[in-house]
């Protein structure tokens, strides 16, 4: 390797191998926009590279180019008419194996130098992204940087620094000797190779693509895996950029850029399920619709499968010591990014009864209409609201709003358009709640995007035995809970341990329900149906590689 990318980022690496353990908040990319962390120039430099893309052959040269594949569209209006190269599934994976032969020789040293380096140059370019991921996904510009670029890079560290933790607990080499009484003792020589499973194949989505991407990525690329990047036909550039800073420092390094390949390829076609069943890849990462993972999971059988899928996230309000704080944070939790979250609460369960406050008893219906009027409220100044909600990232959205308001229901809240100050034909809305009783078996699926069912329940046990069971039988990433009760807290943590779910207690300031952070929160926990992965653990790295041992007499 011409450049020790490994001793250049060393004290990185252990820092984050320390913050993995310690669980404390820290991160080396700074989350902040700010010149002071980027640049003063960052910003307009990140946007002329973004636009500079938009009509165009996307700068990025694979080999067997078959042709280009477009047809990405902002959600904020305008087509982006960026052409990428569509290599075929089967010379993707050709290209792969044949650069597979000498990373593996590269070593683990070697491979988590290359995956820092790597992930040193996507925050340099993390405006860049920034707009990419807005203008794919449709978040608002706050929230591509952070979760599109210093988040997702965080996550991206984490994997790698538990890649790394998990391989340097093998020795390179070891003695062995075994006693033999009056003999001669038994003496061995042992060596311990870390060998790579193979072809890594990460299958991107449409709303995160960088966020859920990067873990599974770096996990396989940092313990010697190549990786074949498949983007959502709908969210392309994001992980193009990606694949191509990649292969730059692949290159720089001096080791074959094909040790990372992009599988762009237009909606519709069978990119995915070819790669996905081809006898080369061994490792498949994916985040998407449960028909999709359950898929995946049923036939990719060569390969270890991490999932994440559909989940029902739940919210349990059994009493609070202040109700409008409890009703902000939900209400900016519902319409965060319309509700295009693997996280966002969908069911708010309340007893028909009501709750215990500090200002006394509130009925289920004044609890219901608080929660809708902190909505109305948070989203009453559109200019403001836009960067909150975000834009809708695909028509399936807005055909779930029209399934939902014909179920009949009490409307609390309607979902309307809002006019984009800037971008006057983006698909922009609020969120729809509607009241539902606990038998309803429309509250047992996801209803993906902004669209909230208030739940009348018999009491707050009924509450807690429904989310339990819904979690275990439907799966869910999210479970929140309110209450002064400190019993009604051990019971709900309980259900949610036997449910397999993480929960969040009382919830009221600058921390929502939807959102983990790198080195503390596991996000997932491979125990319920929702995902069968936690991002990130050592058991989503540990998999990905093997031990080949040899041994002689000494």
């Amino acid at each position: 390797m011409s450049v020790d990318y490994f001793n250049a980022h060393r004290e990185v690496l252990e820092k984050a191998v320390a913050a993995a353990a310690e669980r404390g908040y820290w991160s080396p990319f700074s989350e902040s926009p700010s010149p002071r962390a980027y640049g003063e120039s960052a910003n307009e430099l990140g946007l002329a590279a973004f636009e500079a893309y938009k009509g165009k052959d996307f700068p990025l040269e694979q080999d067997g180019e078959a042709g280009k594949v477009s047809g990405e569209v902002s959600p904020f209006g305008p087509e982006l008419g960026i052409r990428y190269p569509q290599v075929p599934a089967d010379t993707l994976v050709y290209q792969s194996q044949a650069a597979l032969e000498s990373w593996r020789e590269a070593g683990p040293r070697a491979w988590v130098g290359v995956a820092l380096e790597i992930l040193q140059r996507l925050n340099r370019h993390s405006f860049e992204i920034a707009y990419a991921v807005q203008h794919t996904t449709g978040q608002g510009f706050m929230m591509a940087f952070q979760a599109g670029g210093p988040h997702a890079q965080d996550r991206g560290l984490e994997a790698v620094a538990y890649a790394w933790q998990e391989m340097s607990r093998i020795p390179g080499q070891a003695s062995w000797e075994k006693p033999q009484g009056k003999h001669d003792p038994i003496k061995m020589q042992k060596r311990f190779t870390v060998v790579p499973r193979g072809i890594g194949l990460v299958i991107g989505c449409s709303t995160f693509p960088t966020w859920n991407g990067y873990p599974g990525l770096f996990a396989s690329l940092a313990t010697g895996n190549t990786v074949i990047v498949k983007p959502h036909p709908g969210a392309i550039l994001p992980l193009a950029i990606t694949v191509k800073i990649a292969r730059e420092v692949l290159a720089d390094a001096g080791y074959d850029p094909n040790v990372v390949l992009l599988a762009a390829h237009a909606a519709g076609d069978d990119t995915a399920q070819a790669l996905a069943l081809n006898p080369a890849v061994k490792i498949i990462d994916f985040t998407g619709s449960s028909a999709n993972g359950n898929w995946l999971e049923a036939n990719a059988r060569q390969a270890q499968v991490y999932t994440e899928k559909a989940g029902v996230n739940q919210v349990i309000i059994d009493s609070a010591d202040d109700f409008k704080a409890v009703a902000r944070n939900l209400a900016f939790s519902f319409a965060l990014y319309s509700g295009q979250m693997c996280t966002a609460p969908q069911n708010v369960y309340v007893p028909r009864d009501g709750i215990r406050t500090a200002e006394g008893r509130m009925s289920f219906d004044e609890v219901a209409q608080g929660l809708a009027q902190a909505v109305d409220k948070l989203l009453s100044d559109p200019a403001r609201a836009v960067e909150i909600t975000g834009a809708i990232q695909n028509s399936g959205v807005g055909r779930r709003l029209d399934e939902a308001r014909a179920l009949g229901l009490p409307v609390l809240c309607d979902s309307r358009k809002l006019e984009h100050p800037q971008f006057p034909d983006a698909k922009v809305v609020t969120p729809l709640l509607l009241q539902a009783e606990a038998g309803n078996p429309a509250i047992l699926r996801e209803w993906f995007g902004p669209i909230v069912f208030v739940v009348a329940t018999d009491s707050t046990a009924h509450s807690i035995e429904l989310a339990q069971r819904t979690v275990i039988e439907h799966g869910a990433l999210s479970l929140s809970a309110y209450t002064t009760d400190s019993a009604v807290e051990q019971r709900v943590q309980k259900a949610a341990e036997r449910a397999g779910v993480s929960v969040s207690l009382n919830l009221t300031g600058a921390v929502f329900v939807n959102q983990t952070a790198a080195f503390s929160d596991f996000h997932g926990t491979g125990a319920n149906p929702a995902a069968n992965a936690s991002l990130s653990d050592s058991a989503f790295v540990a998999n990905r590689f093997r031990v080949v041992q040899t041994r002689w007499h000494a």
